[in-house]
């Protein structure tokens, strides 16, 4: 589903508050693409920066449109950037497609190279030659922390 008109730097919510109030929509706006989810602070009570990635949490997030930035309790899949400061079962829009800057650094990062959860630390990503990681961005300018983002919708 796609929605016209939200606004994806809107504070956080304890509540779905977003009309209609399907987690998991994605709203196209045309460069960037977001998608609606809860924040799950995981077991290291890690809250969320705005600018960082997420990742979907281990075995239920994808399809509970959960995601977490603490690396140890995903699936190394990653879900998209946080658009706002989140606390634990916040809701909120996280980019998905598109440029991007993120606030932390890359772990590692080379120009021109895909981006990884996998071998990262919380709330980043690391490059991969790996052909089973899970890709989810490209690196533009590593010293910027700017990429293209291309998570799952």
């Amino acid at each position: 589903m796609y929605i016209i008109g939200i606004k994806a730097d809107a504070a956080a919510s304890t509540t779905a508050e977003f009309t209609p109030g399907t987690v998991g929509a994605n709203y196209d706006g045309g460069f960037k693409v977001y998608k609606y989810m809860m924040y799950d602070e995981g077991t290291a009570a890690v809250d969320g920066v705005a600018g960082e990635v997420a990742y979907y949490v281990a075995d239920t997030g994808y399809g509970a449109n959960t995601v977490t930035s603490d690396l140890s309790d995903s699936d190394e899949v990653g879900a998209g950037v946080l658009q706002v400061n989140m606390s634990d079962n916040e809701y909120g829009w996280f980019q998905i497609k598109g440029f991007a800057t993120l606030s932390i650094a890359l772990t590692a990062a080379t120009d021109g190279a895909p981006q990884t959860p996998t071998g990262s630390g919380d709330g980043s990503l690391d490059d991969t030659t790996a052909a089973t990681d899970a890709v989810c961005a490209i690196t533009i300018d590593a010293s910027a922390k700017e990429i293209i983002c291309d998570f799952p919708y």
